[in-house]
């Protein structure tokens, strides 16, 4: 059955920009599309091709951009293509007419790309790049730095569907028992009244009124905002997620987070630390619930839908039914993986190892700039602190009587305090860049 809703027609953003390395090419998945990012060194913004070499189908991601030419080459023969897909050079070739007649049969293929608001976007639909050219991109009015706005950008791989995702980011009622401790509190949990402004096939809204008067928008197939205004002083808050559907069981959200206040502190906090203490425990969080949720789902789907298997009885749920009904009516209630050539597990499974359901390495830290250098950073100062501790007992074990009593003991206190520093980067810090389990019942 085809669905009304076509998912490759649209925007994406696939990560923030400053996570890029713009001297290797970065693979990515979106709709079960392996895709790679680069950027030649004649352009100012990144290309995004499908990540197979029209050679031999070898993966480009595995390529790099050679130094002389700025192109990318394929690792596997060395075929180059420069920004627009084209090939410039095949080094088997006998005859260089044999690339300058072909070029369009052994164009790698380009897709249609953007950078705006810190993000890379790309079209998954190449036989569409008419439309992609006068089709907006889905941006925040909150990502604006000329009103006042600051924010700091995230990026996560799930072990859990885009639907999932969607309608866990459309649920605030979750916030107090989910995150407690992080963002919200479970005794200060109170009804959230929930009134739908419109709902249409572009566009839901929802608001709530009180203290904070939250507009909650969701603009499909990705973007969910939160739009939060704190009583009448004109401060803001913004919640800008993106959902990105990857493959059956597994999403990414690409979250940008927004205030037009408190900019001295945003100034000074690193964004590695806010992602190690705050938005990768929030995810922590309700990973483990979200991906055995979605498994339940999966079998009771069999003999009944989401109607009959959930309990939506509070005004709290109503953007969480509006989404569900959206993709019953235009969506048919699944995405259209057949139409990628991706086949969907008919029996649902489940990860039971804690340790790769919140891998925060593999889902976070590996695509994230900020983290991965600071990651580097602590392991190269662990090593010296471990050396200068060693160095330092062994200097102080043979310096004559004299020195020793000087000497000693100074260096001694030195060394102990570089190895407290170092037990902490080793037992406490580095291990929030790798997994960190969550237990509700403790917390």
């Amino acid at each position: 059955m085809q669905s009304e809703f076509n998912f490759l027609q649209n925007w994406y953003p696939i990560t923030p920009v400053e996570d890029l390395d713009p001297k290797r090419p970065t693979p990515v998945t979106i709709l079960g599309l392996r895709l790679v990012i680069w950027k030649p060194k004649s352009s100012a913004t990144y290309q995004v091709f499908l990540d197979q070499c029209p050679h031999r189908l070898a993966p480009l991601s595995e390529g790099r951009v050679d130094d002389k030419t700025g192109n990318l080459m394929c690792s596997y023969h060395g075929w180059q293509f420069d920004s627009q897909g084209i090939c410039t050079h095949i080094p088997q070739a006998e005859n260089p007419q044999i690339v300058t007649k072909n070029q369009q049969n052994f164009c790698a293929v380009a897709l249609p790309v953007r950078q705006e608001n810190d993000l890379l976007w790309v079209w998954p639909d190449v036989k569409s790049a008419q439309q992609a050219a006068t089709t907006p991109l889905p941006l925040s009015p909150l990502i604006d730095a000329s009103k006042g706005f600051v924010w700091n950008s995230f990026v996560r791989d799930l072990e859990y569907d885009w639907q999932t995702l969607v309608e866990n980011v459309a649920d605030p009622s979750h916030v107090p028992f989910a995150h407690h401790g992080v963002q919200g509190d479970r005794e200060k949990a109170r009804p959230i009244a929930l009134k739908v402004v419109q709902s249409t096939p572009n566009l839901i809204e929802v608001n709530s009124e009180g203290s904070f008067q939250t507009t909650i928008t969701f603009e499909p197939p990705c973007h969910l905002e939160y739009a939060i205004k704190i009583g009448d002083t004109g401060k803001q808050l913004g919640l800008i997620t993106y959902c990105i559907p990857v493959y059956p069981g597994k999403s990414r959200i690409v979250a940008q987070f927004s205030r037009n206040f408190a900019k001295t502190l945003h100034r000074f906090q690193p964004r590695w630390w806010d992602h190690i203490t705050n938005r990768n425990q929030v995810l922590d969080g309700d990973m483990i619930l979200l991906q055995q949720q979605e498994y339940f789902l999966q079998q009771r789907k069999t003999v009944e839908s989401w109607k009959t298997a959930f309990n939506l009885p509070t005004s709290a749920d109503r953007l969480v039914i509006e989404f569900r009904n959206w993709f019953d009516k235009y969506c048919h209630g699944q995405l259209p993986w057949h139409e990628f050539g991706i086949t969907v597990p008919q029996s649902p499974t489940i990860n039971d190892n804690r340790s790769v359901v919140l891998d925060r390495y593999k889902q976070h830290t590996q695509h994230c700039s900020s983290c991965r250098s600071t990651l580097k950073t602590i392991q190269r100062l662990q090593v010296v602190l471990l050396v200068y501790f060693v160095i330092t007992v062994s200097v102080v074990a043979i310096l004559p009587d004299a020195l020793r009593v000087k000497l000693g003991l100074p260096l001694m206190i030195t060394a102990l305090l570089g190895l407290g520093v170092y037990t902490w980067l080793k037992f406490w810090l580095s291990p929030k860049f790798y997994f960190v389990d969550y237990d509700h019942a403790r917390s």
